[in-house]
């Protein structure tokens, strides 16, 4: 049995960096080592980043902001909207959403919301299950486009249409499926769209944003500001402050500029090789995998409208043996509570997935003679 050389699988947590992102870091900041007033291109950079979102994701480059991560993101807007009033006091989330927004939300019972949580284990992405959720008393709801570790992509569109006929404040979170499954931000039309650029971007840490939907802009007043989220940033009269127009009201005081030059080249790289094209990639890729080893070990959906970028595979009774397997392997995965999770990307080829398929069926049938699983 040949033993497949590195495979990397983690993309849903750290994506793989672009060549053209250290170029672009070194267009960008020479100007800075040779004492050139490095302002005006620095800020060329981070509009070059919104407009990279607005071409990947659709809207507007005036309806991105830039942000540090999700949780800031997530902070600034539960702190932005009107203050719950009566009976629609109600946050909507699920114990199956990241931590770090629930930790965020949390923060929301200071404004006068009460939190409200869809169960762990139950399966989102049918939307027949939210139809109970659905009430009245919400004021607004927490959706993950893709659950991290259930691989489960939610109904975003269906969701976000039902929840604006109950009047109800929608946020989604796309870190997991940003640079892996098509988004339209204009066709969902939520009231907010976070994510990240760490994860299948491939744009490293420190670049998150931020979409505002433009009917709903003048409804959500940041608390936290700086001088760039002033309409006039360079006005400089500490009496005088008037929120931007658009997303950038959100963006704060001085902005960090790196991280964003290598998003936006990370982006443009992607959105050359065409977010159809690597998804189909992934499914295939994934279809590979999901015939290497008993039905029963697949977790997460199986349908391409349903399922995520993401595996997730529990190997019941001989879990670690496979863990060991995937180690020899020299896979880069990693492990959640409902199992191993393993994202193969545009980069993986397909030879590379054939080669590991074939090292986890013939490991299944050395375990399966050992132990007649």
């Amino acid at each position: 049995m040949v033993t497949p050389s590195s495979i990397y699988l983690l993309n849903h947590s750290v994506g793989k960096p672009v060549d053209t992102a250290f170029k672009a870091i070194n267009t960008q900041f020479e100007h800075w080592q040779h004492q050139v007033e490095p302002w005006p291109l620095w800020l060329e950079s981070v509009d070059h980043f919104r407009s990279q979102l607005a071409r990947f994701m659709g809207g507007e480059a005036s309806q991105w902001c830039p942000q540090t991560n999700l949780s800031s993101a997530l902070t600034k807007l539960l702190f932005s909207i009107p203050r719950p009033s009566g009976c629609k006091n109600r946050l909507l989330l699920s114990e199956d959403d990241f931590p770090s927004m629930v930790f965020v939300a949390k923060q929301a019972e200071s404004l006068g919301y009460q939190l409200t949580f869809i169960p762990k284990g139950l399966d989102l992405s049918l939307f027949a299950n939210w139809e109970a959720w659905i009430k009245e008393d919400i004021a607004l709801v927490f959706i993950s486009h893709v659950q991290s570790n259930t691989g489960r992509q939610l109904p975003v569109n269906a969701l976000c249409q039902r929840f604006k006929e109950n009047g109800t404040y929608t946020i989604v979170d796309v870190a997991q499926s940003a640079g892996i499954l098509p988004i339209d931000v204009m066709g969902w039309q939520a009231d907010a769209v976070i994510g990240s650029c760490v994860k299948w971007l491939g744009g490293g840490p420190g670049a998150g944003y931020l979409w505002l939907n433009p009917q709903t802009t003048s409804d959500w007043l940041p608390k936290d500001v700086g001088w760039f989220s002033h309409d006039n940033p360079f006005e400089f009269d500490p009496h005088h402050f008037q929120y931007r127009d658009d997303a950038l009201r959100f963006w704060g005081g001085t902005p960090s500029v790196w991280p964003y030059t290598v998003a936006a080249a990370a982006i443009a790289h992607w959105q050359q090789v065409g977010v159809e094209r690597i998804r189909a990639h992934n499914l295939e890729l994934l279809a590979l995998l999901r015939n290497a080893m008993p039905e029963q070990w697949w977790v997460s959906p199986v349908d391409a409208a349903r399922c995520s970028g993401t595996a997730i595979i529990h190997a019941g009774a001989v879990m670690d043996a496979l863990v060991e397997a995937l180690a020899q392997a020299n896979v880069a995965f990693d492990r959640r509570e409902y199992g191993l999770r393993l994202s193969p990307h545009w980069t993986n080829s397909k030879q590379q997935i054939a080669d590991l398929a074939q090292w986890i069926e013939q490991g299944v049938a050395k375990l399966g003679e050992q132990s007649k699983f």
